[in-house]
């Protein structure tokens, strides 16, 4: 078959240099599937005309889900007909990205008898990406992964798959067990994650210390940054041996530390620790001499996304500390009512932090039942003409 394969000299370009190729891999695929083949050539002719031949199949899926299958058709199936269907599959990944080799090969080998034989490993929502099958396979890949106790993921106006580092598993700076908080909120939440009913997307992400290692404060609409709330560990030892074998410790750590909380004087170093911001910039450089406090939860972020309608949005914080420990029954009770506000007012394609963009976060707290605090605060205000209501209750205690 790889004889018979298209000639592709704009993709061609595509595989010279340094960097891993995806033209390299549709190629090695196309040895065995007629899929890769056709992939190939409508690609090119793609590169060539400047013009994408893709266009969006609507709904398609498995019995009883609505999510997880995103539908696509060539509009060229007379010129390409084994990619005429090319749909894909999103399948939830195991948290923290734990596989057996076994576990792979099953995978692979269920996507080469129904698809393509192309996968992405990962794509940005965390999930396990297969790339390119028939509709009429879309039933027999589902019974054939729910075999090896595997499930698909989000997709569509849905909570998409949630995604977590890897958490206590591997990582001693891990605030909270992601992987365990992680599972509980995929498994809770099943019929969300595969019953569209949202005005868009929602993603749960969750990062074991303020590293963030999923990116989560840049793309969840609900972020779990593992934090601390006590005192910065010092082995004092340990930082007079970083000094010792030459660190310059004003130069690389305290003057850019942006709480300006620290200071060596030769000996120890000192750390005002109610100016810290939690930024993990001295605990990674000098990660012998200091590590995070005992007293662990994690700092709750909502509203980040990507920019598609409007631009690129960072998460603001909702509850500045929680502690993150099962069955997580409080937190399930936010989520729900950030959930009921959401879609009751929400416009179709808000996401929800354009919603609170757009009703304002006081009002958004306000339906929610949270009571601001300092930390919620992004910078200070610029209008000095801002009146605030006075509660009902102090009038009465006051008169």
């Amino acid at each position: 078959m790889a004889d018979n394969l298209p000639k592709t000299p704009q993709l061609d370009e595509l595989e010279k240099g340094g960097w891993p190729s995806f033209v390299k891999e549709i190629k090695m695929a196309a040895k065995g599937s007629p899929m890769a083949v056709d992939l190939l050539g409508q690609l090119e002719q793609s590169y060539t005309e400047k013009i994408g031949h893709w266009k969006h199949g609507g709904i398609v899926g498995v019995m009883g889900y609505g999510g997880g299958v995103i539908g696509r058709y060539s509009d060229l199936p007379d010129k390409w007909p084994n990619i005429s269907h090319f749909h894909t599959m999103r399948i939830n990944q195991p948290s923290g990205w734990y596989y057996t080799s076994d576990a792979l090969r099953k995978l692979c080998d269920i996507w080469e008898r129904h698809g393509s034989g192309l996968t992405n490993m990962h794509g940005s929502t965390g999930d396990i990406i297969l790339l390119g099958t028939r509709t009429e396979e879309l039933e027999p890949t589902f019974e054939e992964l729910a075999k090896i106790d595997f499930d698909i993921g989000g997709s569509g106006s849905d909570l998409r798959t949630p995604s977590c580092c890897c958490g206590q598993s591997r990582c001693e700076w891990a605030c909270y067990d992601t992987m365990g908080a992680c599972y509980d909120l995929t498994m809770h939440y099943q019929d969300e994650l595969h019953r569209p009913a949202f005005p868009y997307k929602f993603k749960f992400k969750f990062s074991g210390c303020p590293n963030d290692c999923v990116a989560s404060i840049a793309r969840a609409d609900l972020s779990f940054l593992g934090t601390w709330r006590d005192d910065i560990r010092i082995d004092q030892d340990a930082v007079r041996e970083y000094v010792d074998r030459g660190m310059d410790i004003n130069e690389e750590v305290i003057s850019r530390c942006p709480g300006n909380c620290m200071e060596f004087d030769g000996k120890e170093l000192h750390i005002e620790n109610s100016f810290c911001k939690r930024c993990m910039h001295c605990i990674n450089i000098m990660p012998k001499a200091l590590r995070p406090g005992t007293d662990t939860g994690a700092t709750i972020l909502i509203g980040s996304k990507a920019p598609i309608i409007e631009g690129a949005l960072l998460s603001s914080v909702l509850i500045p500390f929680y502690k993150m420990e099962p069955p997580y029954d409080d937190l399930k009770e936010l989520i729900e009512e950030i959930w009921d506000v959401w879609a009751e007012e929400g416009k179709n394609r808000e996401r929800v932090g354009e919603f609170i963009q757009r009703v304002g976060m006081g009002n958004f707290l306000d339906a929610i039942g949270l009571d601001p605090v300092p930390e919620m605060v992004a910078h200070p205000r610029e209008n000095p003409y801002v009146f605030f209501e006075e509660d009902e209750d102090e009038d009465e205690d006051e008169g």
